[in-house]
C-alpha cells in the first residue's frame, strides 16, 4: 500500500539522517537494507540488541559482504506491520531513535532497558488489533 511505501521512506531518510547507510540510497518498497559497517557493528549483534529492545528485524547481507552469513554486516527493516498498527510517517523518527540508541546501547542493559520501555509505550498507542480489540 501507498502508505507502507511512505513510511519505509520516511523511516529511510531518518535512519540517514541518524548515520545510518542505506543499501542504493534509500527504498522504494516495503523494506530497507542498513549496511551497518560505518556504524562498527555486525548484523547479528544489531540483531540481538534489537530483539532485547523488542524491536524485531533480521540480519542480511550487503553487496560487497565481508562477513559470514551467519553474522552479517546489515539488517532488514519492515514497515508493514508498523503501518498495519497504524503508526505513520511523524513515528517514523520516533522509531530511527529508538534503532539507534539500542545499536549504540547493545553492551547496556540499562540502556536496552529505556529503549524496550518506550517501545512498549508506543505499541500500547498502537494496539495490534486497535479498533477490533475495542468493540
Amino acid at each position: 500500500s501507498a502508505r507502507i511505501i511512505a513510511n519505509s521512506r520516511a523511516l529511510a531518510e531518518a535512519m540517514t539522517e541518524r548515520g545510518f547507510t542505506l543499501v542504493s540510497g534509500g527504498t522504494d518498497n516495503h523494506l530497507l537494507l542498513v549496511d551497518l559497517r560505518s556504524k562498527g557493528v555486525t548484523g547479528k549483534d544489531a540483531e540481538k540488541a534489537l530483539d532485547r529492545a523488542g524491536i524485531t528485524v533480521n540480519k542480511n547481507t550487503v553487496p560487497g559482504e565481508t562477513a559470514s552469513p551467519f553474522v552479517t554486516s546489515g539488517i532488514r527493516i519492515g514497515t508493514p506491520a508498523l503501518t498495519t498498527r497504524g503508526l505513520g510517517i511523524g513515528e517514523m523518527r520516533d522509531i530511527a531513535v529508538l534503532i539507534d540508541e539500542a545499536i549504540a546501547g547493545r553492551e547496556d542493559e540499562a540502556k536496552l532497558d529505556s529503549v524496550r520501555h518506550r517501545v512498549r509505550e508506543m505499541c500500547g498507542r498502537f494496539p495490534l488489533y486497535g479498533e477490533w480489540a475495542r468493540t
